[in-house]
């Protein structure tokens, strides 16, 4: 979890100047959809899914001198494929590239249309529109319904649809109301401990560096989630202490708040809870009561 508050800093502070567009179209003779965003330091960051299997692929590089580069590695950072697209400009609505590996030099063909962009600003507005994820569990895979309206700088995520891999069947939708920073809003992680993957989907930054999510927890007993009652901000999930541990700071870094949960009946019970301030006198930081 902490990883994905770093993530989401990052995703912040590169906010400004960057592209953001889905794909649809072929590798090969395979269907595929590939989604990416561009920062302005030429950093791309981009997932794609073979349709056939719903698996999403994330794959990472950089746009230089108008050739696109992105890289499918595994755990160990080994670079698996590439995706190379040269004379790549952010505006066309078809882009043509080759995949390769190291077992197919030659590489397959892809040619992609471009489905929407994701664009920002107060004046824009777009329809409703559906935003596959890169995040996914064993059997399902995820779908944000975004929107944006005139009047909000940004976009909203107003729900997110759940399929079964393979069969594209539609288990469930959720109503949400959340921001829409970037293209990528889901997580996995079993959230109550129970051994079963959930998924969250994030809703808002605050001051600093304080985030908080929707957090969505699959039912025992079905192919669906309910949403939870998990409140807090900048959450971190220990699987091996089955803690949750809730980080609030405000004051550019002079006040701090630390809490530590449990999970009992799907519910975050409080177990502790700490809150300092910087003294300015002793030039150190304080235990205070906590409000």
């Amino acid at each position: 979890m902490l990883k994905f508050t770093l993530v989401i800093l990052l995703f912040l502070f590169t906010l400004t100047g960057n592209s953001q567009s889905c794909y649809t179209g072929y590798l090969g003779k395979y269907s595929i959809t590939l989604v990416m965003y561009h920062y302005s330091d030429d950093i791309s960051h981009a997932y794609y899914v073979y349709n056939k299997y719903d698996n999403p692929i994330k794959v990472n590089g950089s746009l230089k001198e108008g050739e696109l580069k992105l890289f499918e590695k595994d755990k160990s950072a080994n670079t698996l494929a590439t995706l190379i697209f040269k004379n790549f400009k952010k505006n066309d609505k078809i882009i043509k590239g080759k995949w390769t590996n190291k077992s197919n030099t030659e590489g397959l063909q892809i040619l992609l249309k471009k489905d929407f962009d994701i664009t920002n600003g107060d004046n824009v507005e777009w329809d409703t529109k559906e935003l596959i994820q890169s995040s996914s569990t064993k059997n399902h895979y995820f779908k944000t319904i975004i929107t944006k309206e005139v009047g909000r700088f940004y976009g909203r995520i107003i729900g997110v649809k759940i399929f079964e891999k393979e069969t594209d069947r539609l288990i469930q939708t959720i109503d949400l109301d959340c921001q829409l920073f970037g293209i990528d809003s889901v997580r996995i992680g079993d959230y109550n401990f129970d051994g079963i993957e959930d998924f969250s989907v994030f809703e808002t930054s605050y001051a600093g560096p304080n985030t908080s999510s929707i957090y969505i927890l699959r039912d025992v007993n079905s192919d669906k989630y309910i949403v939870s009652d998990f409140k807090g901000v900048s959450l971190e999930f220990d699987k091996d202490s089955k803690l949750i541990y809730e980080h609030n700071q405000c004051c550019a870094g002079r006040s701090h708040m630390n809490a530590t949960y449990k999970v009992v009946n799907n519910t975050m019970v409080l177990v502790q809870k700490k809150c300092i301030e910087y003294d300015s006198e002793k030039e150190d930081f304080i235990e205070v009561d906590c409000e």
